[in-house]
């Protein structure tokens, strides 16, 4: 096992972080998915962003400022998930994808003509709101590294916390719901609550009635506050929940952070420690880490899936999410596996896959191929070369589907 990278300490609650400037790693992704996208390669070097907060408090700076340094190398995780390549089948038009979190600002030109939101929710103190937005749906720009995974998407904002960023099943359930009456088909929830609640639940069924497809954090983004709400068991909400696909988070070198909190099940993993985002003005950028980010990814990646296989209903595109993931323990999202991959016919015509075998077929062009890289490493002045394994081959037998989630099914928890 190759030596895992220094990390900084994660963005916790009160302690309003948003002000710190932290060294960032930047590596070209070497593995098969990073290469298959028309990117530029950028040489590793390194970087100074500030932290994105998820919390503030009254000892904190205030709210969030802008970043006065921008990315202009492609991020790990962009390469990583091959968006590149998924971005000539698909960039998310057509589909709205809402945000339940601090708000999205509307100062955020990465996001401007294609954010809308409920009333209030177009401010962000925080900046988490806006950091998971630009993840999903930040626009590429000349000499930026820096996009969303659905660029051509819409993005709705919803409130789901209060002005310091902490939330509440409350605030969540009509954070849902009015991103679901608002004709989202994706939504991204950041939260990860100790408690699921009666209309908590209700939200979820609201938007599973309505085809929308909740994509949630398994895991609270800071491990200290999760063991402290809830030490007997790791179940949170909504991402518990029936029919909402559950995601934890993945760095550069393909492991968990240290600390992490493991939850008790969960539907897919993909990038989300020490990644990078768009700041709540400006063109600046930051950093961040946590489960909430990977899940941006993931309902990034549902919205190029939606726009490109609109025959899919939400439970489908959720079952083929976690159908394409890379094998693991946890299957990693496949973004491109998720466009193109060719699934048998009896599986297309399920709303979700069987627990157990499943079996991927693919077809011989090189653009559908399923890639099972892992980038590991570090670089820069830590003197460690970054490297990356892959392995290219064709998948026509049998295949280890995603972990056994106990009560429920990948994509389909009825």
């Amino acid at each position: 096992m190759p030596p895992t990278p220094l990390r900084p300490p994660r963005a916790g609650r009160g302690r309003g972080v948003h002000a710190l400037a932290l060294t960032v790693l930047l590596c070209a992704a070497a593995g098969p998915a990073a290469a298959a996208g028309p990117e530029p390669s950028p040489s590793p070097s390194r970087l100074r962003l500030p932290v994105v907060a998820d919390r503030i408090d009254s000892s904190s700076e205030g709210c969030a400022k802008a970043s006065a340094t921008v990315m202009r190398q492609v991020p790990w995780a962009q390469r990583l998930l091959g968006l590149g390549r998924a971005g000539l089948f698909s960039d998310g038009t057509g589909v709205t994808v809402g945000v339940v979190d601090t708000g999205v600002s509307a100062k955020a030109g990465a996001l401007s003509g294609r954010l809308t939101g409920r009333s209030g929710a177009d401010s962000d103190c925080v900046g988490h709101g806006t950091f998971v937005a630009g993840i999903i749906g930040a626009a590429p720009r000349t000499g930026v590294g820096l996009a969303g995974v659905a660029p051509g998407a819409r993005i709705f904002s919803a409130r789901g916390t209060d002005a310091t960023g902490t939330p509440s099943a409350s605030l969540v359930a009509l954070g849902i719901r009015a991103a679901v009456d608002a004709g989202c088909e994706v939504v991204a929830v950041s939260a990860a609550l100790p408690e699921d609640t009666a209309g908590l639940a209700a939200a979820v069924r609201h938007a599973t009635a309505r085809d929308v497809l909740l994509v949630a954090p398994a895991v609270p983004d800071d491990a200290d506050t999760a063991r402290d709400e809830q030490a007997s068991t790791a179940s949170f909400w909504p991402a518990a929940a029936p029919d909402v696909l559950s995601v934890v988070d993945f760095g550069v070198d393909g492991t968990r952070p240290d600390g992490s909190l493991e939850p008790a099940a969960v539907d897919l993993a993909a990038p989300g420690d020490q990644v990078t985002g768009i700041g709540v003005a400006g063109s600046g950028h930051f950093v961040g880490s946590g489960s909430s980010f990977a899940a941006a990814y993931v309902a990034g990646a549902a919205a190029l899936v939606r726009a490109y296989h609109p025959e899919l209903t939400a439970r489908q595109t959720a079952a083929r999410m976690a159908s394409t993931g890379y094998p693991a323990d946890v299957p990693r999202l496949d973004v491109n596996g998720a466009l193109t991959g060719v699934l048998p016919a009896h599986a297309a015509a399920q709303p979700a896959p069987a627990q157990g075998i499943r079996v991927l077929d693919v077809p011989d062009d090189d653009g559908a191929v399923l890639r099972a890289g892992v980038l590991a490493g570090a670089c820069g002045a830590l003197g460690m070369g970054l490297w990356a394994t892959s392995a290219l081959r064709r998948r026509a037998g049998a295949r280890r589907g995603p972990a056994d989630r106990s009560h429920r099914t990948a994509g389909h928890r009825g």
